[in-house]
């Protein structure tokens, strides 16, 4: 509660500097804190978006998929964005040196994070162009000698996708299976690795589901067999710990929104001793250490710095608050449901991923009925499709729970009575969807649906 307090006072604080936006806007950047559908009572307004009508906006339980600002990363860009707007490579006057200065001192708050040097960190446009020049970078400077990259079947689509580009031009990519609790296999891994593998790259906190990889174990490996070792750290940097050195990361890709920073901005580690070397994958002015041209955008990089210093002093209280929250999420629908199966490791995963899977329950069918609590099926980059989660299905999850998965995000904002009305809403509407379905009728009646012989007409 005393976290909720505190955020309370940070969101006034807020509030007080957009006086000027008119309270239309101002209730847009508050909504994202509200523990109940917003203004229901007040205004008993009714919101229509994409043909479904809303009583205001919904509890956000979707925190892998973004993270609000944090009002305190807010304050700090401020500045930025209407004073001291100066371009940070203009070597010439004031207005260039002081957000140059900005720039360089959210580098060091993004290395003091993850044990990194200031040197070693370089801006990017987010996660996706980090993976991009982390992954395509290593591999194109080192084809001439080694020409083979490991990745995993569970990570991010981006990775996987650039994994796809270098097949295409040559390179072999060996993706490695995981086992049913999401964890990949070390001694799979050592097996994999040839004398001209160039890297391994293994996600640290997967985004649907959760499970923390051993990344210690995976760099120590990498390094004793000379082998670069990259992780997409996008859903764990802020959230757990991590030190680059202890755990031998050779690259490291972060995401400014999903630690309650801006959209839009980014970084990658990049280790200089040993060094590592990669190619550009972007031709222009040279910025960032020839590595990434184009303007940084020092307000952005103000925010995800300032939201990495926040990250290094309250990570543990926000660990704490979110494995309360959580084990209350999990133990409130476990204990009125059955059928209910947690996807993903029980014990080495980020609490704030509860991706649960709802038997005999339809899971977009359930969605629609979890109107009022802001949830997904899975990633939001794959969340057009109707095919059920690749990430699920590596684990082995049959196409049926896969399809009936609910991934909940919960945060440093989020609060208990969130939590307690989205167990009360997730139980009505799995009970409701399962009254009208004949499968878990048959189930009741002690029938084993999977020894039926259907017969198709």
């Amino acid at each position: 509660m005393a976290l909720a307090a505190a955020a309370a006072g940070a969101l006034r604080a807020f509030a007080g500097h957009s006086a000027g936006l008119g309270r239309a806007s101002v209730l847009g950047s508050l909504r994202h804190f509200a523990a109940q559908p917003e203004l229901e009572a007040e205004q008993g307004d009714v919101i229509e978006k994409k043909g479904i009508q809303l009583r205001g906006a919904p509890m956000y339980l979707d925190m892998q998929a973004t993270t609000p600002m944090d009002p305190r990363v807010v304050d700090a860009m401020l500045p930025f964005m209407t004073e001291q707007y100066g371009n940070p490579h203009s070597r010439t006057h004031l207005y260039g040196w002081e957000a140059e200065e900005a720039v360089e001192a959210a580098r060091g708050q993004i290395g003091g994070l993850i044990g990194a040097d200031v040197k070693e960190i370089i801006f990017t446009s987010g996660a996706t162009e980090s993976n991009n020049l982390a992954i395509k970078g290593v591999a194109q400077f080192y084809k001439d000698k080694k020409k083979h990259v490991i990745t995993t079947q569970t990570d991010h689509k981006c990775v996987l996708d650039s994994c796809r580009y270098l097949q295409q031009r040559g390179f072999d990519v060996t993706y490695l299976p995981v086992e049913k609790n999401g964890l990949i296999n070390l001694e799979q891994l050592a097996e994999a690795i040839r004398p001209d593998t160039s890297m391994v790259s293994v996600m640290a906190v997967n985004n649907e589901i959760g499970v923390v990889q051993p990344l210690a174990e995976i760099g120590k490996l990498c390094r004793e067999r000379k082998v670069f070792f990259h992780t997409d750290a996008a859903q764990a940097v802020g959230k757990i710990p991590i030190d680059v050195n202890a755990m031998n990361i050779d690259l490291l890709s972060i995401s400014g929104h999903k630690l309650y920073g801006p959209k839009g901005v980014g970084a990658i580690y990049i280790r200089r001793r040993p060094r590592v070397r990669l190619e550009a994958q972007m031709s222009g002015g040279g910025q960032e250490r020839g590595l990434r041209s184009g303007t940084v955008p020092h307000f952005l990089a103000v925010g995800l710095g300032t939201a990495c210093s926040i990250a290094a002093q309250e990570m543990e209280r926000d660990l704490a608050h979110v494995k309360r929250l959580s084990d209350r999420l999990y133990n409130g629908i476990t204990s009125q449901l059955q059928g209910v199966v947690l996807n993903g490791d029980s014990h080495a995963r980020y609490w704030g991923n509860i991706n649960l899977s709802f038997a005999y329950v339809e899971g977009e069918s359930l969605l629609m009925g979890l109107k009022d609590v802001a949830v997904s099926s899975g990633s939001a980059c794959t969340s057009a499709s109707l095919e059920p989660s690749y990430v699920l299905r590596a684990l082995g999850v049959e196409e049926d729970m896969a399809h009936t998965s609910i991934r909940f995000g919960l945060g440093r904002f989020t609060t208990e009575e969130e939590v307690d009305r989205a167990v009360e809403l997730t139980v009505q509407h799995v009970n409701k969807l399962r009254e009208m379905s004949p499968l878990w009728e048959m189930v009741q009646d002690g029938i084993d649906i999977k020894s039926i012989q259907w017969s198709q007409h």
